[in-house]
């Protein structure tokens, strides 16, 4: 028997939370003719100015008008981005029209991504803490998961299956909301990032390949690559005073696969260094206001935009001559389950 059969059969191991660490022997084993693989989850949310304190009263999605132009971008280099879509975008008419025609025509999938300060129901005071949704009570997350869920079944006529929390706010009971309310995928984890003095999860020691943290729940974390001599060392990217000392020695960089904010150099660098590590699932991801010059501090003006999109094509170009494939959400669940 090969070793990836051996691997295969094995008792499956479950990280219990998506809070947690997984436990090894949880990585999810993808068959050989999986191959290498990349999606791209991105963000589709209300704008909001990021630099002021949250508010029920932004939810203006006016960017999501840029979307079908830039998606199309994307179906004719052959890739089915996954919109995780938040309440705003799905209760207003215009912006949920424009998901309805995209799901139509099969360019795109659609998961659910909870901001809670915006979604219904609203209970809790409007906070730093409280905008990581895996905070709230587990009665409040569920319910808003639960109402967001129906929005999303009602808009593209079915029922979404994977799930990004806003600012990746997952908690100790995520896990079991999503499991019970039919989620299959989670890409909340953010590998490698630490956002517990806000009030979030620490990521700081969470990998970058999928695993299962139950049965039925697949995570797939957003890529992020650790370069340098003191990659084996991810604690240290906790301090925000050394990060930038020790990117720039080239003793420690960390580089998430996103337009926003990463040099396109950087980001080659750090896919072809996954590839020699033998990474065979890549996670990438935006915010859809970012298509829109003025809603993110990554796109300000015109040249931003050509840079953003320069970005993505020198990627999907380092890709393919890497025999690179696109993948969609569903696909990635279901050759998880098969191997």
């Amino acid at each position: 028997m090969k070793l990836d059969q051996i691997v295969a059969s094995r008792p499956r191991v479950f990280a219990g939370g998506l809070d947690r660490v997984p436990p090894p022997g949880a990585e999810a084993i993808f068959p050989p003719e999986f191959g290498r693989r990349f999606a791209i989850f991105a963000d589709a949310e209300e704008e909001f100015d990021w630099g002021a304190p949250f508010s029920r009263a932004a939810t203006s999605t006016r960017a999501i008008a840029a979307l079908p132009a830039a998606n199309r971008r994307f179906v004719e280099r052959g890739v089915i981005p996954t919109y995780l879509v938040d309440y705003p975008v799905a209760d207003n008419a215009s912006s949920a029209a424009a998901f309805q025609a995209m799901c139509a025509a099969q360019e795109c999938d659609v998961g659910a991504h909870l901001h809670p300060w915006v979604t219904p129901p609203h209970e809790e005071i409007v906070s730093g803490a409280n905008s990581f949704a895996g905070s709230l009570p587990a009665k409040l997350e569920r319910a808003k998961l639960a109402a967001l869920t129906a929005r999303l079944t009602e808009m593209s006529g079915a029922a979404p299956v994977a799930y990004r929390a806003g600012r990746y706010g997952v908690g100790p009971h995520t896990a079991r909301i999503l499991a019970d309310q039919g989620y299959r995928l989670d890409t909340s984890v953010r590998a490698r990032f630490d956002y517990s003095s806000e009030g979030g999860p620490d990521f700081t020691a969470f990998p970058i390949a999928p695993y299962w943290v139950d049965e039925n729940l697949l995570e797939v974390p957003l890529t992020t690559c650790l370069a340098g001599g003191l990659s084996g060392w991810p604690a240290l990217t906790r301090y925000g005073w050394l990060r930038g000392p020790l990117a720039r020695t080239g003793l420690l960089n960390r580089v998430p696969l996103t337009p926003e904010g990463v040099p396109l150099g950087e980001a080659k660098m750090a896919i072809e260094l996954l590839l020699d590590r033998g990474t065979r699932l890549f996670s990438l991801s935006f915010h859809t206001p970012t298509l829109e010059p003025g809603h993110t501090p990554y796109v300000r003006d015109a040249a931003d935009l050509r840079n953003f999109w320069a970005w993505w094509d020198g990627v999907l170009d380092l890709f393919a001559r890497n025999g690179v494939l696109p993948v969609r959400s569903g696909e990635i669940v279901a050759a998880a389950r098969g191997s």
